[in-house]
């Protein structure tokens, strides 16, 4: 049985959940999470506020990106629970635990085709395998096709098992290989060419 979880918008709200996520990570790869260099995070007051703002402004059409950025719609993993009416609730939301990241692409740049994909996600190492990487990828389709994404782009490393595998349950159609980042499709639409 899959975990209930929530996607949520990135959040100052958040910040304490966010720092202790990122600890768990311990400098490792966080992919979906939008953090150019995981040795260097986004956690004092003032930089994590610009990196909430930054994800906020991306996920609007409207804003103007400098190139190669492509808008994209910036989520957090959180668990479902806590969903009550009131203050309390409210507070017990804003200080859930962070169980990971997505990260889902507007568009493909020559890059996204090739390597990155239209979504990119990690989980915290100490929540994985329990379902959350595949219950989050089945809300992340459900939001990349509410914004008109089909088919679905996935990529992952050659060598990692665990995300090969939560792709191929979610249906993911295996197209190639291309420097070392296998490639999938989700999704029942015409496959965009390579830009």
């Amino acid at each position: 049985m899959s975990p209930a979880l929530r996607l949520v918008p990135p959040s100052v709200s958040r910040h304490a959940a966010f720092v202790d996520c990122l600890a768990d990570y311990a400098g490792t790869a966080m992919d979906g999470s939008s953090i150019a260099d995981p040795t260097a995070p986004p956690v004092g007051d003032g930089e994590f506020i610009d990196f909430v703002t930054a994800r906020l402004a991306e996920e609007d059409p409207s804003t103007e990106l400098d190139e190669p950025w492509v808008h994209c719609t910036s989520r957090w993993i959180v668990a479902a629970d806590g969903e009550g009416e009131g203050s309390s609730a409210d507070e017990h939301r804003a200080g859930a635990e962070i169980l990971g990241f997505l990260a889902i692409r507007h568009r493909l740049t020559t890059y996204l085709f090739d390597q990155g994909g239209h979504i990119g996600y990690s989980v915290r190492p100490s929540a994985r395998r329990q379902g959350i990487a595949s219950a989050a990828l089945e809300l992340g389709l459900i939001e990349a096709r509410d914004l008109g994404i089909d088919p679905v782009l996935f990529t992952c490393d050659e060598g990692n098992l665990a995300s090969r595998r939560t792709i191929e349950k979610a249906g993911g159609q295996y197209e190639n290989t291309l420097q070392g980042k296998r490639r999938y499709w989700i999704g029942d639409g015409a496959k965009p060419p390579r830009p």
